[in-house]
């Protein structure tokens, strides 16, 4: 992990946390899943993830999915 990466994990990690306490729902690559095991998962200099906000109705945040993106 670079020193660019570690830096991002602070907010990332702050802002999946406030999420979940709220009770947005997580996936990583369609599975359900944690603030905990996205950091690990996603902040990796070599993959790239895109997460994707699901809205209700009322545009409230209701899930985050995050997915590997393939580079060509």
């Amino acid at each position: 992990m670079t020193s660019q990466s570690k830096a991002d994990v602070v907010p990332l990690r702050s802002r999946l946390e406030e999420l979940e306490e709220k009770g947005v729902k997580l996936y990583l690559n369609g599975r359900p899943s944690t603030t905990e095991y996205i950091l690990k998962n996603c902040v990796n200099e070599d993959t790239v993830y895109m997460p994707d906000y699901v809205t209700d109705e009322s545009g409230r945040i209701r899930e985050v999915r995050y997915d590997k993106i393939c580079l060509p």
